[in-house]
């Protein structure tokens, strides 16, 4: 399922606690050609409850794709991804780690946890524009994502 000829919006959920981060991404996906419709997640716990449609986020829509910072409060971003790696109902959503961690070791046990891919965020505004304009021209023009509302 490419974005292009969709009759329904990209569904993003953002796990992100810099509102600055948010902002831009915001900004940047409001620029883009798909038309999609973001979540956001300001810690690790809030992004399960909402994966897992539980609480307050019971009619959550499920994302198409993921987009998870590593560094959060509460539950960080790699037991984030590690939990939804290691759940049969969400461990096809495509996970995009954009962080500002440029260890290796967070590279690595990234996508041990089988990240879809890794993205270190740049400082300057207009080059994360770029980096978020580049994320969906890639995952929602030329990657087929899986249809999630279909049965296992």
């Amino acid at each position: 399922m490419s974005g292009e000829g969709n009759a329904r919006p990209i569904e993003i959920l953002l796990v992100e606690d810099n509102p600055g981060d948010v902002r831009l991404t915001e900004e940047a996906l409001k620029e883009g050609k798909v038309i999609n419709h973001l979540t956001v997640a300001w810690d690790g716990e809030e992004a399960m409850a909402i994966l897992r449609r539980e609480g307050k986020h019971a009619k959550a829509p499920r994302p198409d794709i993921l987009f998870l910072d590593l560094n959060l409060p509460k539950k960080d971003g790699r037991e984030v991804l590690e939990e939804i790696k290691k759940d049969p109902k969400l461990k096809i959503i495509p996970v995009v780690v954009l962080t500002t961690s440029q260890d290796e070791q967070d590279v690595l046990k990234s996508y041990k946890l089988h990240a879809n891919c890794y993205i270190t965020k740049p400082v300057d505004l207009t080059q994360f524009m770029n980096v978020v304009s580049t994320i969906e021209d890639f995952w929602f023009s030329i990657v087929v994502l899986p249809n999630k509302e279909r049965p296992e």
